[in-house]
């Protein structure tokens, strides 16, 4: 038998950088919405084409974390994590420097290949240096709590950049980001050669995993732009569940697949995969319509609506590094997840009670904090049991499915709930329209908007609430105490997660 390895001394120092590393790629996508506008009218961008700066990038982010998660168990993850930094500073220092629309977009796409290389070696990092379950706790707190906060701090920050300096900058601080990481990661990360898969790569799953993800993501991207019926829209979601069934078939059958099955139809880690993907389309949907509200109806800059968005930052820091660590040594996850996705649920009823008039401090700070209360204590257990009994090779590509229902549920959620939105805006003007001065009345088209961003956030808490009924039922793992038994036959090469 294999001795028991003993925990890397400087793993909580890795962490820092680890983390540093997953704050930059998380907020990325809010840093770059905030400074769309500034950059569209620097490159001369058409309304048409404008939504190819976050296209681009969460085409090749969500597209390739599956083939990046197993490069990560190929190459290992440190190097992964490396490579993957400075591609992602690379691509960065080539967006802000953009001459033209063609420059920012290519980049934009870099930013995502790099990113899938760097997300999944990140999460898989930490399942690997961390091997007692109290340090396990911890740790995952303070990761979940970046993971969930990251975007809000985005919306900070690229309100600060835009504002004073200007939106070249959105991208260029992501390399400050970068080289601090992968010098910490140079000098402080050490990983288990034992867990290195070195398994040829399955190509063909990896071409029809790609393009069924992008296929998948983009059919969403058009359905926001063109409509739920329009022939391309419905030519990709078909191409999708062609390409994903196939991946399905293919994964079954070959010797060494890109993700194989026994990661995801494990009930604990294909229940995270699940109901965190569903909260995240909520949350990324708040996000959307929240800013929208605060800047159009409310009339706050970019800026001063980034800082409206701090309770929930703290409220997810509390919930994850708090509420979540404490109990979770104590409680089974699954009575951490489905109580924080009710919570949040709850915030989300506070919030769809916006008006035209609405006070901040009477609706938005309670719902905000309630929100993030409730995402910070369910994220936390969801990111330490995505890799929950999964073999050591397995740990890339099953942190890289945590990081693709994330990335995919993101994109749905900006989708699917902006064509409610617009919708119900549509019937709302449709059933209070008297004569065609009011489209011309401010009060008139704000109160429509704020009706369609109402009935969008009444959505998004059904939504919280399918994940706390999908998180109660599917996840049934035991309190996190000790190591785990895990799927195979050598325990003691095993990444010790929660008991079960």
């Amino acid at each position: 038998m294999p001795e028991t390895l003993q925990p890397d001394p400087k793993r909580w120092t890795a962490l820092i950088f680890i983390a540093i590393a997953q704050l930059m790629v998380v907020l990325d996508a809010t840093v770059v919405n905030i400074a769309l506008p500034s950059a569209q009218r620097a490159l001369h961008i058409s309304d048409g084409n404008k939504q190819w700066v976050v296209t681009a990038y969460t085409l090749a982010f969500g597209g390739l974390l599956l083939f990046g998660g197993r490069i990560s168990d190929l190459w290992g993850r440190r190097n992964a994590f490396i490579i993957g930094l400075f591609g992602f500073a690379a691509a960065s220092a080539l967006g802000g420097a953009a001459a033209n629309q063609g420059m920012l977009f290519g980049a934009r796409a870099l930013q995502g290949m790099f990113g899938a290389l760097l997300a999944p070696a990140a999460l898989s990092l930490l399942a690997v240096m961390f091997t007692d379950a109290k340090e396990r706790a911890k740790a995952f707190g303070i990761y979940g709590a970046i993971a969930g906060a990251g975007a809000a701090v985005g919306l900070i920050l690229g309100g600060v950049l835009t504002q004073y300096l200007n939106w070249r900058w959105a991208l260029f601080v992501n390399i400050a980001f970068a080289v601090i990481a992968a010098i910490g990661a140079l000098a402080y990360i050490r990983e288990p050669e034992q867990g290195r898969n070195r398994d040829r790569l399955d190509i063909p799953g990896v071409v029809l995993a790609s393009a069924g993800l992008v296929s998948l993501v983009y059919g969403f991207s058009r359905a926001q732009s063109d409509g739920w019926k329009a022939g391309m829209t419905l030519g990709l979601f078909v191409a999708s569940a062609v390409l994903l069934v196939a991946f399905a078939v293919v994964e079954s059958r070959v010797q060494a697949p890109l993700l194989p099955l026994r990661v995801v139809t494990e009930r604990n880690r294909g229940g995270v995969y699940l109901s965190l993907g569903l909260a995240v389309i909520a949350m990324f949907g708040l996000f959307l319509f929240l800013t929208f509200y605060l800047q159009i109806v409310m009339g706050y800059s970019a800026l001063k609506s980034g800082f409206a968005f701090l309770p929930m930052v703290g409220g997810m820091i509390v919930g994850s590094t708090q509420i979540g660590t404490r109990l979770m040594l104590r409680v089974r996850p699954r009575y951490l997840m489905a109580p924080g996705f009710l919570v949040a649920a709850i915030g989300m009823a506070i919030l769809a009670q916006i008006r035209v008039d609405s006070s901040y401090a009477a609706v938005l700070l309670p719902g905000l904090i309630l929100m993030g209360l409730g995402m910070g204590t369910a994220f936390m257990p969801a990111m330490s049991m995505a890799t929950h009994g999964v073999r050591p090779e397995d740990a890339g590509v099953a942190s890289a499915m945590v990081n693709t229902s994330q990335q995919v549920g993101g994109s749905i959620g900006t989708a699917l709930l902006n064509t409610l939105a617009a919708s119900a805006t549509t019937s709302w003007i449709g059933s209070h329209l008297k004569n065609s001065a009011d489209l011309k009345n401010q009060l008139f088209v704000h109160k429509a908007a704020v009706h369609g961003y109402v009935v969008a956030i009444w959505w998004g808490m059904g939504i919280l609430l399918l994940s706390a009924i999908l998180a109660f039922v599917l996840v049934n793992a035991e309190v996190q105490n000790s190591s785990e038994h895990v799927e195979g036959a050598d325990a003691d090469l095993a990444v010790p997660v929660i008991a079960h």
